[in-house]
């Protein structure tokens, strides 16, 4: 895809930028940025999107970005609608790679550091007890000030480089395209797609919505993401299921029909080759 590439700004008496979000709309857009983006949804659920990763984000999860890779989080209507019980609340860090100085990551006690900011290029899911511990370290750094501010910055890295419960988003095969100029258009066919997946889309609807031919917006749905458009619904859909699964008790008859599929044993094949589990484990996973 080709996202919109943002200038990040820092104080100039501060190193690094650490931010708190309480609206919905901040991270709604999808971009890019050459600074590293670590953020702790604290509140809050809806559709991530990292490189050609989709996947249902919640309150608690903590992710790092690398720099360069496109992503944005797209949170649920119901946030935009102020509905009782549905409050957002981000933090949110840039970084550069560089931030401690050009050398130090060079040197040889930093290479777990290091590795994870390569690592960080496909995009992180912090897992385990790293998750815990960042999240806490993301809440002083939006207070403390000083010296302190850096350590505890290193600190958290130092943390998440030890932690062995991370999954990499981004496919390997992912290459972000930095030109901007089609940015509107790809983000209108997200947002077109994401209020109307539960139904049937044709070729020709998403097309007059980006405004090119069907086949045309073959070739540029899938030299941007790396899959065809039908891929791009169904993992949305198992993304919506996901959803359903955790916060309902539908029967999955039910539950597979609302999440836009026409049959249960296509939504029964594709959540299991997305996910890697049944419905039935995936439930009974999260509820543990």
């Amino acid at each position: 895809m080709r996202p919109q590439l943002l200038k990040v700004s820092n104080e100039p008496q501060r190193s690094f930028n650490v931010r708190r979000d309480l609206v919905p709309h901040i991270n709604n857009k999808w971009h890019m940025h050459s600074e590293l983006e670590l953020i702790h949804i604290k509140k809050g659920a809806g559709t991530q999107f990292i490189g050609d990763s989709i996947r249902r984000f919640r309150g608690g999860d903590v992710v790092l970005v690398g720099a360069h890779l496109p992503h944005y989080w797209k949170f649920d209507a119901s946030f935009f609608e102020e509905a009782p019980g549905h409050s957002t609340d981000v933090r949110v860090a840039h970084f550069s790679e560089t931030f401690l100085g050009g050398q130090f990551l060079q040197l040889p006690e930093n290479s777990g550091i290091r590795n994870l900011l390569e690592r960080s290029r496909r995009g992180l899911q912090v897992f385990g007890k790293a998750n815990r511990e960042v999240a806490i370290i993301l809440e002083k750094l939006l207070t403390i000030e000083g010296s302190q501010r850096i350590i505890l910055m290193l600190e958290a890295l130092a943390i998440l480089s030890e932690e062995k419960n991370c999954v990499q988003l981004s496919s390997i095969g992912f290459k972000p395209d930095c030109v901007t100029t089609d940015n509107e258009r790809i983000q209108a066919v997200f947002d077109y797609s994401i209020k109307n997946f539960k139904r049937k889309i044709s070729l020709e609807e998403i097309a007059d919505i980006a405004n090119i031919s069907p086949n045309s917006f073959c070739r540029f749905f899938k030299s941007r993401t790396r899959k065809t458009y039908s891929q791009f619904l169904i993992e949305l859909r198992v993304g919506y299921a996901c959803k359903l699964l955790i916060e309902t008790n539908q029967c999955l008859k039910r539950l597979c029909f609302e999440s836009g599929f026409n049959n249960f044993t296509s939504f029964h094949k594709y959540f299991k080759i997305i996910t890697g589990k049944s419905p039935m484990m995936y439930q009974r996973e999260f509820i543990a």
